[in-house]
């Protein structure tokens, strides 16, 4: 049997608990997000009844639609998870420098440096270091988080909101904003669930936390949880 000390913290509770909290909320977010797209859609398409969360019978008769009333809940209701979720980790980034830390620096460089790596099939995968291709993408799903949830504010109290809405171009660009945002949000899970497949080893520590201390690049051991 391992001693503790051979094992370190990989992934503090905090962040756990928000990634989580994100994968429930987000996945929430985007299937009762298909019905109200389909109550007024942007484009000339619809989302699959099958792909859609919060559309049932019993809407239509209460409510004399299909489904909306059961998705606008399911959608509120995801939408103050992903935003307290993403209020603490952005909190707990800021005050640990955790950004700091797993998200800089990013240089262009090291990207297209990474990309032919990964092309190559020379790309490393080691726990508790992220590549700058993975950087990247974690930045860029922080951001695309950050953009729904303001877009959505917008989107659910213009009034209350007016001012929000005015760096977003109105509410109408907002719609937008919003759809777009959603779309860069499953492309980004699309990559993040790919990769994890690819590299199964770095999901026991997203779950409990820890990992062998002979796994981990040593500048990576001992992030204060």
């Amino acid at each position: 049997m391992r001693s503790g000390d051979d094992y370190v913290i990989l992934h503090p509770a905090v962040i756990r608990v928000c990634h989580w909290i994100w994968a429930a909320g987000i996945l929430l977010l985007i299937g009762s997000g298909f019905q109200i797209y389909n109550q007024e859609p942007l484009f000339d398409f619809y989302f699959p009844s099958y792909l859609i969360i919060g559309n049932g019978d019993e809407s239509v008769a209460v409510h004399n639609d299909i489904g909306l009333a059961a998705a606008l809940l399911v959608h509120f209701f995801a939408m103050w998870l992903l935003f307290t979720s993403l209020s603490v980790y952005v909190a707990y980034g800021l005050v640990k420098g955790h950004f700091r830390r797993k998200f800089l620096p990013i240089w262009p460089k090291q990207v297209i440096g990474d990309v032919f790596d990964f092309l190559r099939g020379r790309l490393s995968h080691d726990l508790g270091t992220r590549n700058a291709v993975q950087k990247l993408l974690y930045t860029f799903a922080v951001v695309a988080m950050a953009m729904m949830v303001w877009s959505g504010l917008v989107l659910w109290k213009p009034i209350q909101f007016y001012e929000l809405s005015i760096p977003l171009g109105g509410y109408d660009i907002a719609r937008y904003v919003h759809f777009f945002g959603m779309v860069a949000i499953v492309l980004f899970i699309i990559v993040h669930v790919a990769l994890t497949l690819m590299v199964p080893k770095v999901l026991p520590p997203m779950i409990t936390g820890r990992a062998r201390r002979d796994q981990v690049e040593a500048h990576a051991q001992g992030e204060t949880p």
